[in-house]
């Protein structure tokens, strides 16, 4: 009984860490994305500082759940809880690689001026942003149904980047002098999808958790 309280007390223990990494990647993508819209390269260089937290709280998850794994020996679920909190932890890490890489791009335009205000580019952080809050929320509630609506919304993300990308495609052919930054903000996009696909993968982690399956929630 005592082993399975100090299981217990280390899994929520796991839980809180993914949760604060959720947290710190939602407002690193927020900050990254306001730097770039105002050129701010102080908050884009403290996004860029501030990342190495989630690479902190990433290492502190594999050493509980690895002393879990030698110490517990657990099976079935129990052990799917642990490789599903790596593979989250993992997920999120490379989010904040990528809001990181958002905040770069501030940082090489400075001293520029944008070519047009950026309008779609936050809605579709915004967008991410929920996805990222709600994946971790099927997570720790163990909501498939939340899960499964991962798809649904990076179909929604995939959209509207197909929008910024036509929109920014067009200026490439209108005025050839702003083909730099036209490219830059066409990767800060990819930048942004791609946090949506690693939230559509830990929806997927969560339906394993769950059903001992993992679907392609990115087909």
């Amino acid at each position: 009984m005592i082993r399975r309280i100090e299981f217990d007390q280390q899994l929520n223990e796991l839980k809180t860490l993914l949760q604060d990494m959720g947290k710190h990647m939602e407002e690193a993508l927020a900050s990254s994305v306001q730097s770039l819209q105002t050129l701010d390269t102080e908050k884009a260089q403290a996004v860029i500082k501030n990342d190495a937290q989630l690479n902190t709280m990433e290492e502190q998850i594999m050493e509980i759940g690895s002393r879990l794994i030698v110490t517990q020996q657990p099976v079935a679920k129990d052990l799917r809880r642990i490789l599903v909190a790596f593979r989250i932890a993992s997920d999120l890490e490379r989010m904040g690689d990528l809001a990181r890489d958002v905040a770069k791009v501030t940082i090489r335009l400075q001293g520029q001026k944008l070519i047009k205000p950026l309008v779609d580019l936050p809605r579709m952080s915004d967008l991410v942003r929920a996805m990222v809050s709600e994946s971790i929320e099927s997570y720790l509630t163990e909501n498939t149904d939340l899960a499964y609506k991962m798809a649904q919304d990076d179909d929604q993300v995939d959209h509207l980047y197909s929008v910024i990308l036509q929109d920014l495609y067009a200026h490439l052919t209108s005025d050839p002098d702003s083909a730099n930054q036209a490219m830059l903000l066409i990767m800060v996009g990819r930048y942004i999808e791609r946090i949506a696909d690693h939230a559509t993968n830990i929806g997927e982690s969560t339906v394993y958790l769950v059903t001992g399956h993992r679907p392609d929630l990115n087909q």
